[in-house]
């Protein structure tokens, strides 16, 4: 049985958990739904299907999805100028702040709070922390609701590490001892690359950013208008990089071929987001044992990582479409919907109640892969987007410099001084 139908199945076996039940609209009503990443469509899918089984007034249509949050946003900053934009769109918590000032110029967003108010008390604390509640707020009103939420995570073939001499039960949680770490793998395993991070060819800056807040640091200065990761924590983050293609053998290829280097068992050390631990899990299979860590924190006491992931934004204009696609946020991020999420992809549960026992719990007991990541929860800072609504080409000026830090071409303190002109130069 394919995972549409077991989970479809599970989903529809349990008990609806606090206000999802909608009440019935008057006539059917079609929601226009765009979501990023083609590989998500199997948990929107299964979802999508459980959700109209229960509101037969309200039919879920998705158009096809678009490559990552950045490609998804250029279509959605389109799509404000032609009066094309979906019912509902899942926007990357990055671009979330760009997206929603230009659908406000021209009154095409709706904003979330005033839906969420109107719930019971008691199930909104039930259900959701404020804490992730926030990360849909632009401009102090809620604007998104999160659905999806993770920290980056880092992978490991546990025979590799052994051979090395290092404990997979007690990995690196600095920097320089997971460097040092995978050196010695690449030493004692000639041909395997010590370690993955692909930032690179990253689609976003998530990758780059993280290195940033690891260390204590933030990427934009209080007021959000000037760039603070120029000095120590910029070319601590640079060095490093370097130092994971000269000392750790890293090969400088796309995150896709990385990916099944790893799980062919020709990487020591992956990366990545937990969103592909499903995926990742699945591709090494019985080939080594599969571990997972928590993401390495140089600064213990204000070392911080980047929320990636989406929220829920509605676009809907017609009052019933509104009100529909309420509906259906709920249900994304309720319990049982955030279930599937998790035993898909890996990402952390947005509802505070899908890790209890009667959801998830079971499901961690017996897979601890995919617990690891809640351990970061309590280090998840802000993604924040560049003001000046110019955030996706940044990144793209950004990782090219990167790339040639990381080449060898640009040394790590030129290749900063050219990351904070250039990218200052872009927010104006």
């Amino acid at each position: 049985m394919g995972y549409y139908s077991k989970f479809t199945t599970a989903l529809a076996g349990m008990a609806i958990a606090g206000s999802v039940t909608a009440t019935p609209l008057l006539a059917e009503t079609t929601l226009d739904v765009l979501y990023p990443q083609p590989s998500f469509a199997k948990f929107h899918e299964p979802i999508a299907q459980e959700f109209m089984k229960r509101h037969p007034d309200i039919k879920i249509t998705f158009r096809a999805p678009v490559a990552n949050y950045d490609e998804g946003h250029q279509v959605m900053l389109r799509q404000t100028v032609t009066n094309q934009l979906p019912d509902l769109y899942f926007s990357g918590f990055h671009l979330q702040t760009e997206l929603v000032n230009a659908l406000l110029k021209r009154q095409q967003i709706t904003e979330i709070g005033p839906f969420l108010d109107a719930e019971p008390a008691e199930w909104r604390s039930a259900n959701y922390s404020e804490k992730i509640i926030d990360l849909g707020r632009v401009n102090g009103k809620l604007y998104g609701m999160p659905v999806n939420a993770s920290t980056p995570l880092m992978y490991f073939n546990e025979e590799l590490v052994k051979k090395a001499g290092g404990d997979p039960r007690k990995m690196p949680d600095t920097w320089e001892g997971v460097i040092a770490l995978a050196a010695k793998i690449r030493d004692v395993s000639p041909g395997v690359a010590g370690l993955s991070y692909n930032v690179h060819d990253w689609p976003d800056d998530w990758l780059f950013r993280a290195l940033i807040h690891q260390s204590g640091a933030n990427m934009l200065d209080a007021s959000g208008t000037k760039v603070a990761f120029g000095g120590e924590p910029g070319l601590k983050a640079l060095t490093y990089l370097r130092r994971f293609v000269t000392e750790t053998g890293m090969p400088l290829i796309d995150f896709d071929s990385s990916r099944q280097q790893f799980t062919a068992g020709q990487t020591g050390i992956l990366f990545e987001t937990p969103a592909r631990l499903r995926q990742i899990t699945d591709l090494v299979g019985n080939k080594f044992t599969l571990g997972t860590a928590v993401f390495p924190v140089d600064d213990k006491a204000k070392g911080g990582l980047p929320t990636g992931g989406s929220s829920a934004v509605i676009t809907a204009r017609d009052p019933a479409k509104q009100k529909a696609a309420w509906e259906y946020v709920k249900f994304m991020t309720g319990p049982e919907a955030q279930k599937i999420v998790v035993e898909i992809t890996g990402y952390l549960p947005t509802n505070k109640l899908a890790s209890g026992p009667e959801f998830l719990g079971p499901y961690y007991d017996a897979n601890p892969n995919f617990k690891t990541i809640t351990y970061q929860t309590d280090r998840s800072v802000p993604w924040q987007g560049y003001p000046g609504g110019s955030s996706v080409r940044i990144w793209r000026l950004q990782r090219d410099i990167i790339n040639g830090v990381m080449r060898g071409e640009t040394p790590p303190q030129a290749g900063l001084d050219r990351l904070v002109k250039e990218t200052t130069a872009l927010m104006q």
